[in-house]
């Protein structure tokens, strides 16, 4: 079976949360590794699903009731997650954003990168938040020191988006066609007329 980043991520949850339902490793999920490496919400039931198959994880289903799943790390699993944490084989970052696209395309900068702004100024303080939370506590070593990545990352993005809101407000030229296709090293891309 092969292993995506979402099955680590999915493998490193539980491994630091315990056994849990498909339920709690969403809202697990949602406040640890997806500020860093989204997840879709249907991914987070059925990748446990996919890693019980594989033996990677041990599922329980209660008897009774609403018949919910408790999946947790077996052996095999745990030592899988550790042979992957332990490689030092990375694939490139990957940037998705849906403004910068847009930005791309034509559309004004302006309020696209105010709106970012916003939402990574947001951000940031929300991973702050998580930060101060598991500061101090040596079980959490390694969920603090990926927070104080995003943190900084957070910090850089907030820097750079306010420089250029800043530099934008005084300014009220957009980058030229010219400048664009410029900027795309080998000068292929050309804007059409």
């Amino acid at each position: 079976m092969r292993l995506s980043g979402t099955s680590y991520a999915v493998l490193s949850v539980l491994d630091a949360l315990g056994p849990a339902t498909p339920y709690d490793l969403k809202q697990a999920l949602e406040v640890s590794v997806q500020n860093f490496w989204p997840i879709p919400h249907t991914t987070a039931y059925a990748e446990p699903e996919r890693l019980a198959k594989a033996g990677l994880l041990s599922v329980e289903q209660e008897p009774s009731g609403r018949r919910r799943k408790l999946y947790a790390l077996t052996d095999e699993g745990r030592t899988a997650l550790r042979d992957w944490a332990s490689g030092t084989k990375l694939s490139p970052p990957q940037v998705r954003d849906e403004g910068v696209l847009k930005i791309f395309a034509g559309a004004d900068p302006q309020p696209i990168l105010e709106d970012r702004l916003r939402w990574h100024t947001h951000k940031l303080a929300e991973l702050e938040g998580y930060l101060e939370a598991v500061t101090g506590k040596p079980e959490m070593a390694s969920v603090r020191a990926s927070l104080l990545v995003g943190v900084g990352y957070e910090k850089l993005i907030v820097d750079a988006l306010a420089s250029y809101v800043r530099s934008a407000q005084t300014a009220t030229a957009a980058p030229t066609d010219q400048s664009l296709a410029g900027s795309a090293g080998s000068g292929k891309l050309r804007r059409r007329s």
